[in-house]
């Protein structure tokens, strides 16, 4: 009794303090959860989510093929992957990197290219699955220095201007090695056999002692045992513990998560996470007989990729194949060039933007950027009316990003916005939100009651995220997170009860009301987990997730089928 006394007492002083003021303007009558999405708590990953947007380059032997063996195009597969799909003989493909002079490689260009596209990093791939060194190495003579005309370290020289230009770097590196003895395999599966391991530690410590300090490390394919990605990727946090590593470093043990390539996720993810896009959908390294057509459709399509992934929270990191001599394609320039003149139209909108709580929407995306709520309208609506849901936060003016106000008005706690017949910007129009606050919002799921909240298992948002048993076809889509979102006329204390099934053994963060319990699953579905706060006229978030998971994609494990919270 005594402690729910306490309890009822710092609800009572919270209220005085948290209650929103209703002196003026709309105010929502529910005080909402903070709208914007946050970061990592921890700062080498928060770091790398702040470079949001970055050029990935794909250049190598292949690009001069470009796509072509003896006179006729390999249309199977990606063409950096050329001489697998090709069955090229390795004394063939070296004959190929003898010719190969890179002569108008040109660092300093392709890093004012990438800062004209708004991006912020570039990542170079360091070798491909050709086993190829592109940079300088002890452990080979089957690299860029020792076996071509060129006889340079582009990776050294793009990594330096890159400093010069105040971009970070960062390394692609392939777990499969065709050259050191991996065996041609359509699905890159290959295991990393002992003999390989001397190479890829080689050459990882090369990587990451000599190039400078390091924001990415892009690992790609195979499927090494535990013990081998731990290895890996303990070399780059040794050498460079500011550098974030990928999930295809596999068994969960990367610092963030790249999805498919090209893959735009369905919904919303917890955790960290990438987006890695190529230009052409069909190839990341140079193809010579490439369909370059519709730039406007192309630049429009990869602008919405990027506020897409950007309004979920996630980086986006964007391919060009140079050709062989390590020129930019003409076509692939300009595309960056018009993805840099969109964000120059609606500065603010992406870059240095956060990712929102309110999801993809039937017109588009949004972002926020401090008071300035962004509406990416990818579906221009016919009936002339936008409307988001669930903004809690007063709104000072609307307008269409780059022409003008617009008029808007409340309907409850919708905004709604009446926009011209057309738009003014034909790549991806924004419509620009001031607000007077920050970003609050009305989750959908929310559930209003006085005393008791009978819940099902459709009133839980589920958070998702991804996990993997060792490879890239292991990987999965998992949920790690359950959110019920409640509302109360008057004070409370209350308890939870939760109906469903639970991993026994392990351990759960019950968190409502910024109250914590961490309980046994077997505790979980068998007695009322609580006491917590429940105030009044504010959305109260009640989440459970793993108390310690051991990676941020781990399954929460529970079947949720119903909830009962209660005094």
């Amino acid at each position: 009794m005594a402690r729910k006394l306490l309890t009822l007492v710092i609800a009572a002083v919270l209220v005085a303090t948290v209650l929103p003021s209703t002196a003026a303007g709309h105010q929502s009558r529910v005080r909402g959860i903070p709208g914007t999405a946050e970061l990592s708590p921890d700062a080498k990953t928060a770091a790398w989510q702040r470079l949001q947007f970055g050029l990935f380059i794909h250049w190598g032997i292949y690009s001069e093929l470009g796509g072509v063996w003896q006179g006729k195009p390999v249309t199977k597969g990606y063409s950096e992957q050329i001489r697998m799909w090709a069955n090229i003989p390795e004394a063939d493909y070296r004959t190929v990197a003898n010719g190969l002079r890179a002569d108008r490689f040109d660092p300093a260009a392709i890093c004012a290219l990438a800062k004209q596209a708004g991006m912020r990093y570039v990542v170079i791939t360091s070798k491909h699955h050709d086993g190829f060194a592109m940079f300088g190495t002890a452990t080979t003579d089957y690299d860029i220095v020792d076996a071509t005309a060129y006889g340079k370290d582009p990776v050294k020289l793009l990594a330096d201007e890159c400093r010069r230009q105040g971009l970070g770097f960062g390394v692609y590196f392939s777990l499969v090695d065709w050259h050191q003895g991996h065996a041609f395999d359509g699905d890159n599966n290959n295991p990393v056999p002992a003999s390989m391991e001397p190479v890829i530690e080689g050459q990882l410590r090369e990587l990451m002692s000599g190039y400078g300090e390091i924001s990415e490390v892009w690992f790609d394919m195979s499927s090494p045992t535990r013990a081998q990605s731990e290895k890996f990727a303990g070399i780059v946090r040794r050498l460079q513990p500011k550098a974030a590593v990928n999930s295809r470093i596999w068994n969960n043990t990367g610092d963030f998560r790249t999805l498919g390539d090209n893959e735009i996720p369905a919904v919303a993810l917890d955790g960290t996470w990438q987006t890695p896009a190529s230009i052409y959908h069909e190839t990341w390294g140079y193809r010579s007989w490439q369909k370059r057509e519709d730039l406007p459709g192309k630049i429009r399509d990869l602008v919405v990729g990027l506020a897409g992934v950007r309004a979920r929270g996630g980086n986006y990191l964007l391919n060009i194949g140079p050709r062989g001599d390590g020129s930019v394609v003409e076509f692939e320039t300009d595309v960056l060039r018009g993805i840099g003149d969109w964000q120059r139209r609606h500065p603010g909108a992406v870059l240095g933007a956060s990712a929102t709580k309110f999801g993809g929407q039937p017109w588009g995306e949004a972002t926020v950027n401090g008071k300035d709520l962004y509406l990416h309208v990818t579906h221009w609506p016919a009936t002339g009316e936008l409307r988001l849901p669930g903004l809690a936060t007063d709104v000072v003016r609307v307008d269409e990003d780059g022409a003008g106000r617009l008029d808007w008005q409340r309907d409850g706690d919708d905004l709604v916005v009446r926009l011209p017949a057309l738009p003014r910007d034909t790549v991806l129009p924004v419509v620009k939100v001031r607000l007077a606050g920050e970003l609050r919002i009305i989750p959908r799921n929310t559930v209003t009651a006085d005393r008791v909240w009978q819940l099902d298992s459709t009133d839980f948002e589920q958070g998702y995220s991804y996990a993997d048993n060792g490879s890239y076809p292991t990987t999965r889509r998992t949920v790690v997170r359950q959110t019920a979102n409640l509302v109360a006329g008057r004070p409370q204390v209350a308890y939870a009860t939760f109906h469903g099934q639970a991993e026994k053994d392990s351990r759960y963060r019950v968190s409502l009301g910024g109250v914590a319990r961490v309980v046994t699953g077997a505790a979980l579905t068998s007695r009322a987990i609580g006491p917590f706060v429940v105030l009044p006229r504010q959305v109260t978030p009640l989440t459970i997730t793993k108390a310690a998971p051991a990676h941020q994609g781990e399954p929460l494990g529970l079947r949720l089928d119903s909830a009962v919270v209660a005094r």
